[in-house]
């Protein structure tokens, strides 16, 4: 699976993207919730100047589509959604996904040219677009960093201003940053969080200046960060050891929580294994429902599916048989 969406405007609405060595990609849509679906429209084109971006070892390498990371409906019409790519694009479809077109602006930015690849690929996974103002979008790409639009998906700047990533020759290069995840309370859009790879950032300014936030995890590496629904302040994450090897600090599955919007965290282990759990939690794989108490939801490489309604004070498993849980989404229905 490489990417899931919920429609917010329509509850019934949802949409997959399916990858496979053996059918390709897949792109399917339900408008029952779930019961049953239907493929649609699965031609994704680079328009515009096809251009290069650069390769592992720095040469030249022409856009080639891939697979779609991630699926992100708007949040006003319920037949138009965004699509996140990998050889990194913006796609966009006005008609529930049966055709495609890219938002060339992004992939033909000035920095374009440098773009590489992370370890899972050159992939477009992180969408935000701002419900109070549908012109102003953020995107995270792996590795380049993090962009945003003020004019609806026209033209795009670096977001990266304060961001420092050892790995690169210039560890604060405007390109460049593996970004792993965004996140953003609706009421706050100018606040948005970052799961980079190394460091928990956040930015006060809208993306115009990063802030490490990391405080006191066990580390800094992870994928997911999501934000409690009712408290803007209160983010959660998933720590991983490191880079190399992706599975909680000690074997104990531990969600840390930020009341304070970052620096101040506190782990979340009831109802968590807390020994010899070997596990990784995808950057999709963390969600939130919009109830009173907020529920938090994510799942792990290892088929269990984690629950909390109590914000995270107590968890328990509503799954533990599943494949590789790569994306998790929350639909609160009336």
């Amino acid at each position: 699976m490489g990417g899931h969406a919920c429609s917010g405007v329509d509850p019934d609405r949802l949409y997959a993207a399916q990858w496979t060595d053996w059918h390709g990609r897949v792109l399917q849509r339900s408008d029952d919730g779930g019961k049953s679906w239907e493929a649609v429209g699965n031609e994704f084109s680079y328009g515009g100047v096809t251009g290069t971006h650069q390769w592992y070892d720095g040469t030249p390498h022409p856009w080639e589509f891939k697979r779609v990371w991630h699926l992100e409906p708007s949040p006003t019409d319920a037949d138009t959604v965004f699509a996140g790519v990998e050889d990194a694009a913006l796609f966009r479809s006005t008609d529930g996904g049966q055709t495609w077109t890219e938002l060339d602006g992004l992939r033909t930015h000035s920095t374009g040219q440098d773009w590489a690849p992370g370890a899972g690929g050159m992939c477009l996974h992180t969408i935000l677009i701002d419900p109070n103002n549908t012109q102003r979008m953020y995107v995270a790409i792996s590795a380049a960093g993090a962009f945003r639009s003020d004019d609806g998906d026209q033209s795009w700047h670096v977001a990266t201003t304060g961001l420092s990533s050892n790995t690169l020759p210039e560890p604060e290069a405007p390109v460049g940053h593996c970004v792993h995840n965004l996140a953003m309370h609706p009421t706050r859009p100018d606040t948005v969080f970052m799961q980079k790879h190394w460091d928990v950032c956040r930015s006060d300014d809208a993306g115009e200046s990063w802030t490490e936030v990391s405080g006191n995890l066990p580390s800094d590496f992870g994928f997911p960060i999501v934000v409690h629904t009712h408290e803007p302040d209160t983010i959660y994450v998933v720590p991983i050891l490191s880079d190399s090897e992706h599975y909680p600090p000690e074997g104990k599955l531990r969600v840390y929580r930020s009341r304070s919007g970052g620096n101040e965290w506190e782990a979340l282990t009831a109802g968590l294994p807390q020994r010899d759990c070997y596990v990784d939690i995808l950057r999709d794989a963390m969600a939130v429902d919009s109830l009173d108490s907020c529920g938090v939801y994510f799942g792990t490489t290892g088929g269990q599916v984690y629950a909390s309604a109590d914000s995270g004070d107590t968890w328990q498993a509503i799954a533990e048989y599943l494949p590789r849980v790569c994306s998790v989404e929350v639909q609160t229905i009336p």
